[in-house]
């Protein structure tokens, strides 16, 4: 489904970001995979075998410079950049009387000027090829809240809103731009949270299970590729009908 495309997938290191990238290379594309620290792919990337081709890109979201370089290496390398997933974020769970400004700030950082400053670098490389499909990574309390994460909730909102304006100010240049919005995902970090603090949560879930990371990633793979050409500006729900 994605034969020679060049993707960039940030937030790799593990969870839903390897999800997507591993998903996008068997499916034939290049994948620049996006964490901290070039080790922080390989420990995974180096254990697989894929159509396509994964490759270990590390920087740091909130540093544009960095950035910058890292788009230039792909421009240098191949010339062009099909799909971003802007999936690298932080969360925390706090109430709203613990949480400290300092924290709050640094989790606008990430999940929200971050990604803001991601759309505007490669939407410039992707205005020149008049096609291209940007995702952002979500969640389903940034539409419907949650206690404990207001902090969480007002980053992830703030991409959804981020994502609408921007789908409609990119459809000119025929670059899509659309959010995936998980529900509870079964990653390691969601796992040790849950056993502290949702202990219930599989309760709540009509589906009767988490999601599990690959389930993400196969949205993703539907918004990356061709069967979705004529979507742009929606945020996409999997959540096992929690949030209905």
């Amino acid at each position: 489904m994605l034969q020679g495309k060049v993707c960039m997938v940030t937030g790799t290191g593990s969870g839903i970001g390897k999800a997507i990238a591993l998903r996008f290379a068997e499916e034939g594309a290049v994948v620049f995979a996006n964490a901290r620290k070039e080790e922080d792919v390989r420990k995974w990337s180096d254990m697989v075998h894929v159509n396509g081709k994964i490759i270990p890109l590390p920087f740091d979201v909130t540093e544009p410079v960095h950035v910058r370089k890292a788009l230039l290496r792909i421009r240098e390398q191949y010339g062009r950049l099909d799909v971003q997933v802007n999936n690298a974020a932080v969360i925390s769970y706090e109430p709203m009387g613990m949480m400290t400004l300092q924290n709050l700030e640094k989790m606008f950082q990430v999940n929200v000027f971050a990604v803001f400053e991601m759309i505007q670098l490669v939407s410039r490389m992707m205005a020149g090829q008049n096609k291209g499909s940007i995702i952002n990574i979500s969640s389903m309390v940034g539409e419907k809240g949650a206690a404990g994460q207001a902090a969480y909730s007002m980053t992830k909102g703030a991409v959804s809103s981020l994502t609408k304006s921007a789908a409609k100010e990119l459809a000119k240049e025929h670059i899509r731009v659309n959010a995936v919005a998980p529900g509870m995902v079964c990653s390691e970090r969601f796992k040790n949270e849950m056993t502290k603090r949702f202990p219930e949560v599989k309760n709540n879930i009509p589906w009767g299970r988490l999601a599990e990371p690959g389930e993400i990633a196969d949205v993703c793979l539907f918004l990356a590729s061709d069967l979705s050409a004529y979507i742009s500006g929606q945020i996409i729900g999997v959540d096992g009908c929690m949030t209905l």
